[in-house]
């Protein structure tokens, strides 16, 4: 365990190094793979907010946002009423996590980009930023986001200490990375925009917040949390402009972000080696599925099963060996994951995976549209899962939480036995997916909504962007919707 030494009155803080690196970087720009990288995460979050309007916590979301009224400063995809920044950062916060379908990174099992891009779109529109400053100041709150999810990965324990505790790392550091972003955003003009982004992390260190309860139990209180770190994020900035202050050491201080989360078990290398030179964010995993990340190596390999000829008819039963620690996440209670009462709690469900995968589906093998209650509760996939258990596997347990790796074994109503292993994750730098998938991915989420004319002037935009061209034209392209037959 490393642990950083009590501060001497002139040592640098840890919040003082993210935050001259973040200007820096602002300032001087970001490699061309990171920026490119950063383009295809934006164009992925807000596709997944206009899919995520088929949620009933979307609308409520919504609704709760248009009643707090306010100044038209910023959009919310798919509502034509303008918003504060703060509150279009909430709602595009919680439909960019909703459906589960947000990018990763690993080891940290962080979404950081469901909170950092919503966050910093938010305060770009309100500003009048352009393309560039949008992209550096994603690209840095990203890599910011990760450094602090990384400070609380424990190599030893193989684990998120943050995930140990029961926090929601995404939700917590998300908004620290949001919160750098925002500040880049509202304080370009700033004398001193080094110590406003420093303040910014102070002020929202008071903020984060997430426990991850309910991937076990049920809930949908996990759609909001990404919300509630985008809003605080653009809530510090906007604040820290008005004069608010935070203090120099809060994240290594006695009483800072480190010693209240995680106990003061924390690896500050992981903040500083490397920063500015070597990016975490090209390698940040896109998912291919809308589900638990957990669960994507098992959706694959049913996938190549059913390729092998295996059909649901034929199965006797299932084990999924997955790394140890995710079996409470998709594994227990094993009776709720079996029987799963709404399309929500099959995404987090180890025995659905496989179902689903065996049985296939839409999108990129397994889509949105494959994660219904109706499905949830089908005949034919809760007898497969009723045979299915989930077990720790010794060897996922070696590669866990670099990936998450899964070994099914079946055995067939005849008495053979299968056994498909998938040790990587389809998204990640070791498959990564293609321009076009990406591109299929975004489609299929905003289908029905955008027409194909619309859909290709947000795509060309967001990945166009760059250069001093404001972004106001981006966000009223999906300003509303309209029910299309799409062209393809």
């Amino acid at each position: 365990m490393t642990v950083a030494a009590p501060l001497g009155t002139a040592a640098p803080t840890l919040g003082a190094a993210l935050a001259d690196f973040a200007v820096a970087a602002y300032r001087d720009g970001v490699p061309d793979q990171v920026a490119a990288s950063v383009r295809e995460r934006v164009l992925d979050v807000l596709g997944l907010c206009v899919a995520a309007h088929r949620l009933e916590t979307s609308a409520m979301i919504v609704d709760h946002v248009l009643d707090q009224g306010g100044h038209a400063q910023a959009t919310i995809v798919g509502v034509p009423t303008r918003v504060t920044a703060a509150q279009a950062a909430l709602a595009n916060g919680v439909l960019a996590h909703s459906l589960d379908y947000d990018d990763t990174h690993l080891p940290s099992v962080l979404h950081p980009s469901a909170s950092v891009v919503p966050a910093a779109l938010a305060a770009a529109e309100h500003v009048g930023a352009d393309g560039e400053q949008l992209v550096r100041a994603i690209a840095v709150g990203l890599e910011v986001a990760v450094r602090l999810g990384m400070a609380g990965y424990d190599a030893e324990l193989g684990n998120s200490v943050f995930f140990e505790h029961g926090q929601h790392a995404t939700s917590i550091t998300g908004a620290m990375g949001g919160a750098v972003a925002t500040s880049l955003l509202y304080g370009a003009d700033s004398t001193d925009a080094a110590a406003d982004v420093l303040h910014a992390l102070g002020l929202t260190a008071s903020m984060a917040s997430g426990i991850i309860e309910a991937n076990r139990t049920g809930g949908t209180v996990k759609r909001l949390h990404c919300g509630i770190a985008a809003q605080s994020a653009v809530t510090a900035a906007q604040l820290v402009r008005r004069g608010f202050t935070g203090p120099p050491s809060v994240l290594e201080g006695r009483f800072g972000f480190f010693e209240a989360w995680l106990h003061g078990r924390f690896f500050p290398a992981e903040i500083t080696d490397g920063l500015g030179t070597d990016w975490a964010v090209p390698g940040i995993f896109f998912k291919p599925y809308p589900a638990n990340h957990f669960t994507h190596t098992t959706v694959d390999a049913g996938r190549a099963l059913a390729a092998r000829g295996l059909t649901p008819d034929r199965v006797a039963s299932v084990t999924v060996g997955v790394a140890s620690s995710t079996v409470r996440t998709i594994g227990e209670p094993l009776a709720v994951k079996q029987a799963p009462e709404t399309g929500y709690q099959a995404q987090f469900s180890g025995p659905y995976a496989f179902a689903a995968g065996l049985i296939g589906g839409g999108g990129l093998a397994v889509g949105l549209d494959d994660y219904t209650d109706a499905l949830a509760t089908d005949p034919v996939r809760r007898d497969l899962m009723a045979k299915v258990t989930v077990v720790g596997d010794r060897r996922c347990d070696a590669i866990y939480p670099h990936q998450f790796p899964a070994v099914v074994t079946v055995v067939t109503t005849d008495g053979e036995t299968l056994v498909e292993e998938v040790l990587t994750n389809r998204g990640g730098p070791a498959r990564p997916l293609s321009a076009d998938e990406l591109g299929r991915k975004f489609r299929d989420n905003v289908a029905g909504r955008l027409s194909d004319t619309t859909t290709a002037a947000v795509r060309d935009r967001v990945l166009g962007l760059a250069g001093a061209d404001p972004i106001d034209d981006l966000m009223p392209l999906l300003a509303s919707f309209t029910d299309v037959q799409n062209e393809n």
